[in-house]
Order: C-alpha cells, then sequence, then structure tokens
C-alpha cells in the first residue's frame, strides 16, 4: 500500500510518516509538501533509519505524489494559536485546504483511494472535502476524535495507575470544544469505570477538563502536538491497510445515525479498506446524546455559516 502525506515537512506529517515507518505495514510513503528542500530532508532522515525499521520506499515529492496512492493522508494546515479554539482556525484553513484538494483534481487521484483528513477543523475540512471531491462518502474520512480518545485513555491511566492499554473510554461528537467523552461505556480491564478502585466523579471531572485543554497545552509548551497525533494517524491508516474492520471514532459524513445528519463528525464507525464502512449507535445515556446531538448542530451550524453548505 501507499500513502501520501500531504504536508510531510511539517511537524504532524513527518511524525505521521516516522510511526507509519516504524509500524513497517505500508509499503511505500510519499512526502508531499511545498517546502521542497524541508520535506527532502524529512524522507532523508527517515531514510537513514530504514535499516532498523522496515523495508518501504519513502520518497519526496510535489502534488503527483499522491496521484496513485492508496490513501491520501492531508496534514498541511496553519497551527492553532494557544488561545484559539479548532473552530476559529477555519477562515484561515479554508483557502488553504481548497488548494490542496484542487491540486488533487489537477493531479488526479485513485478512484478506490482513502482521503484522510488530519488538518484543523477536521470534522469541517472533512465534510468540505466530501462535497468537493469525485470519492464515495465512506472514502472520505477525517482522524476525528481519535486523538483526543487516545489522550483521555492515557491521563485516566495515569491517575489511576494502570496500564494504558487497558483503558477502554472514548470520545465522540466533535474535535474540537464540543467533545463528547462516553463515560457511560468506560471500562478498565473489563471492569465497569465505576467499579474500579479509586474512580470517583470528581477524578473523573479532572480527567476530562485535562482532556479538552491538552491540545492548547502542548501547543504552547512545545508549539504543538507531533508524537501523539502521528501515532494515531498510523492506528487509523495501518486499520484501512490490513481491513481490520476495527470500530474507531473517526469522523465521517452522517446520514441518520443518532440523529445527525448531513455533517461530519466522529460516532463509532467500523474502518477497513473501503474508510467508513459502517456507523454503529451503541446505547448512551441521554445527556452523552444530547450532547452528541448539540454538537452536531456546532457544526453543522459552522458549515452552513462558513462553506455555505
Amino acid at each position: 500500500m501507499k500513502v501520501s502525506i500531504i504536508g510531510g515537512g511539517g511537524l504532524v506529517g513527518s511524525c505521521a510518516a516516522s510511526a507509519l515507518q516504524f509500524g513497517g505495514i505500508v509499503r511505500e510513503i510519499a512526502l508531499v509538501d511545498v517546502n521542497q528542500d524541508l520535506v527532502e530532508g524529512q524522507a532523508l532522515d527517515l531514510l537513514h533509519g530504514a535499516s532498523l525499521t522496515s523495508d518501504q520506499r519513502i520518497i519526496p515529492s510535489g502534488p503527483e505524489g499522491s496521484k496513485d496512492a492508496d490513501v491520501i493522508c492531508i496534514t498541511a494546515g496553519l497551527r492553532r494559536k494557544p488561545d484559539e479554539s479548532r473552530l476559529d482556525l477555519i477562515n484561515r484553513n479554508v483557502a488553504l485546504f481548497r488548494n490542496i484538494l484542487g491540486d488533487l483534481k489537477t493531479h488526479g487521484y485513485k478512484k478506490d483511494a482513502i482521503v484522510f483528513v488530519v488538518s484543523n477543523p477536521v470534522d469541517v475540512l472533512t465534510y468540505l472535502a466530501t462535497k468537493e471531491l469525485d470519492l464515495p462518502p465512506n472514502q472520505v474520512i477525517g482522524l476525528g476524535t481519535v486523538l483526543d480518545t487516545t489522550r483521555l485513555r492515557s491521563m485516566l491511566a495515569q491517575r489511576l495507575d494502570v496500564q494504558p492499554s487497558q483503558v477502554q473510554v472514548t470520545i465522540y461528537g466533535e474535535h474540537g470544544d464540543s467533545m463528547v467523552p462516553n463515560w457511560s461505556n468506560a471500562q478498565i480491564a473489563g471492569l465497569p469505570l465505576e467499579k474500579y478502585p479509586g474512580v470517583t466523579s470528581t477524578l473523573i471531572a479532572e480527567v476530562e477538563k485535562k482532556t479538552r485543554g491538552s491540545g492548547a497545552e502542548v501547543i504552547k509548551k512545545k508549539g504543538g502536538a507531533g508524537f501523539a497525533v502521528g501515532v494515531s494517524i498510523a492506528d487509523v491508516i495501518h486499520t484501512i491497510a490490513l481491513d481490520q474492520q476495527r470500530i474507531l471514532p473517526v469522523s465521517s459524513l452522517q446520514n441518520g445515525a443518532y440523529g445527525l445528519h448531513d455533517v461530519c463528525i466522529s460516532v463509532p464507525t467500523i474502518v477497513g479498506r473501503n474508510g467508513a464502512v459502517s456507523h454503529i449507535e451503541v446505547d448512551l445515556w441521554p445527556k452523552e446524546l444530547t450532547a452528541l446531538q448539540r454538537s452536531g448542530q456546532v457544526l453543522r451550524e459552522t458549515i452552513s455559516k462558513v462553506l455555505g453548505g
């Protein structure tokens, strides 16, 4: 499988490429960027470690590098400022994203390609891609709340002194201020969260608050997220490459699940080689369902205002 990473010279794109290299599953990684020196340097740095990682082809490229890619991962975009919400990025990023989509149309792309949007605001830009590219909606997905979910799991594990891999709790909704943690189905090592020693409503509230602010905190302290988003991207791409049919909280176009329509947002989604294969409605607490529907309304209002769709 070939993966192209548009924005491959930047922090997010290069971290994703590194995670894919260590994963050793995809066969070819094309780093696409307008800064040719930077992307050549990133490709060279990855190449230098190839004998210790995976037998892959890693190439720097211009826009033409995506024309034969099986997965086109778009990470290019302007960074969020520390006190700026993801949705505030829209007016600064939509024009750039339209140019990227224009390049894809000009150079062409495979009809069975999966377009995987990471650029923020990811839900709005995923919606824009579904409308402007000649692909079935299931073949356009966004990273959605995959990153938020691993942040929540990892920080909850740290507070409870358990292994992160044994924490099961997922965030749905917008990748942003209206995200919805699904506490009603949370487990630790198969045990209901509320039954686990040390879990209190105060602790849950503190971890949730920390998760909501974690993106801004990383931006403030180091300039932007890289490692966690890189492995999150690789997790989704590996799921596609292996056609694993895993349930992930990616963002995709909704047509009925939880009463959501004509909006790209994260709900439980079966992901495989064809992208967003189907959506599943797990039981939610009434307040979680209300919050998820409200999150959809927030995004729909933003889409109508900014994109006119």
